[in-house]
């Protein structure tokens, strides 16, 4: 007989564990969670790691320690879907049957879809912070910059936390102005976006910071190949088709990315490959007894923990609904956070819903560098999130 739970969770990851903390706390006594991984990384941090700021240590803990009291750990991945049968298949061979079904594995990283880059990263002064062991040797990288082109590349979005690549470039700004190689240094922005940032509210503050810190900025410049023996980046313009190769002395890399492959071949997935769901109740669309919310959602926000914060309540309040046979009525209005570091000691912070409405936080003006709303997010949202969003009370 295939194991059976009366909800199962796929990802142990800021969704999954928030969503299994806040149904145990709702008195469901049968939860187990899928999730291979023996770590579990808070990855706002990871932009600061790789800043010099915090030891990547200071991002991680174990799983097991963040695993919700009564919750079934199955230390395994999920190959395959099979929804009419309430069932997923694990890597290990063994089903497991379920009455719901929450999909939260989080987002896959396509390095494979940059030519040449395999086996080459963290060497060459080619580096990245969207890889926990990583990100400290992007600060190896800044901290030991002796000058040159220093390029900083943003791919197509969908990505998670969005504001990540433009964060370490202002870092890497003042880094490089401390160590006194500014005026030897070329800072190149190559994003394959059209402009600095999607929220009109923030979009000046923004623009001031780059024109102030000298950098270069180019939109529609997507990376598709790296020449590591050469150090050069080969850039594609999106509009145009031109080619453009750009020589550096270090390359920050940031991956392509996309729903997990075992969701893009699943009958859960849309046309894009992310969970169908309504993104309002975050129900399935064909499959009322699944329900998906983070980074592998077909939710249109913002990829960011901020998001699953505000997601997590309300598809959990719809499960418990749908359980209980009756209306979804709470709602997800696309609420999202992107604090965008601009500096040591420096953060605006960007709140917004889904038409980019700002729903901002505090009563001042969100729209400004601030040295408080930097020690939110290096001290205070990390406490919150330890202590707050895995325990299911925040």
């Amino acid at each position: 007989m295939p194991q059976h739970h009366s909800i199962v969770i796929v990802g142990g990851g800021t969704a999954g564990i928030t969503v299994a903390a806040r149904l145990r706390r709702a008195g469901v006594e049968d939860v187990a969670v899928i999730e291979p991984s023996k770590d579990h990384d808070y990855q706002p941090l990871w932009t600061l790691v790789g800043a010099g700021v915090f030891p990547l240590e200071h991002t991680r803990r174990d799983e097991a320690r963040v695993m919700p009291s009564g919750v079934a750990w199955l230390r395994d991945s999920v190959v395959t879907f099979e929804p009419e049968s309430r069932k997923v298949l694990l890597a290990s061979g063994e089903p497991v049957t379920y009455d719901q079904l929450v999909v939260a594995p989080g987002i896959q990283l396509d390095w494979h879809k940059i030519e040449g880059l395999q086996g080459h990263l963290g060497t060459s002064g080619i580096v990245s912070n969207y890889l926990p062991e990583r990100a400290p040797k992007t600060w190896e990288a800044i901290h030991s910059f002796g000058g040159g082109n220093a390029v900083f590349h943003f791919p197509p979005v969908p990505i998670k936390c969005a504001g990540a690549p433009q964060k370490i470039i202002y870092l890497a700004d003042e880094a490089f102005r401390r160590q006194g190689v500014r005026d030897r240094t070329t800072i190149l922005w190559m994003s394959a976006s059209a402009g600095i940032f999607g929220i009109k509210r923030y979009v000046d503050v923004l623009q001031h910071v780059v024109e102030r810190k000298g950098i270069e900025a180019h939109d529609r410049e997507n990376l598709v190949a790296v020449r590591a023996a050469s150090r050069e980046a080969v850039f594609h313009h999106l509009d145009t088709g031109a080619e453009r190769i750009v020589p550096f002395k270090l390359l920050h890399v940031v991956p392509p990315q996309s729903a997990p492959d075992f969701i893009k071949k699943s009958p859960l997935a849309d046309k894009a490959g992310w969970v169908d769901v309504d993104k309002h109740t975050m129900q399935h669309v064909r499959y009322p007894d699944v329900f998906s919310l983070g980074d592998a959602s077909s939710l249109p926000t913002s990829r960011t923990g901020a998001a699953i914060r505000k997601e997590a309540p309300v598809m959990v309040a719809n499960l418990l609904a749908h359980r209980r046979g009756e209306p979804l009525v709470a709602r997800y209005d696309g609420y999202t956070s992107c604090p965008v570091v601009t500096g040591y000691g420096k953060l605006v912070l960007a709140e917004f819903d889904y038409d980019g409405n700002p729903v901002e936080t505090f009563p001042f003006n969100q729209a400004k560098e601030r040295w408080s709303m930097y020690q939110l997010k290096a001290h205070l949202l990390p406490q919150l999130y330890w202590h707050g969003m895995l325990k299911g009370l925040a």
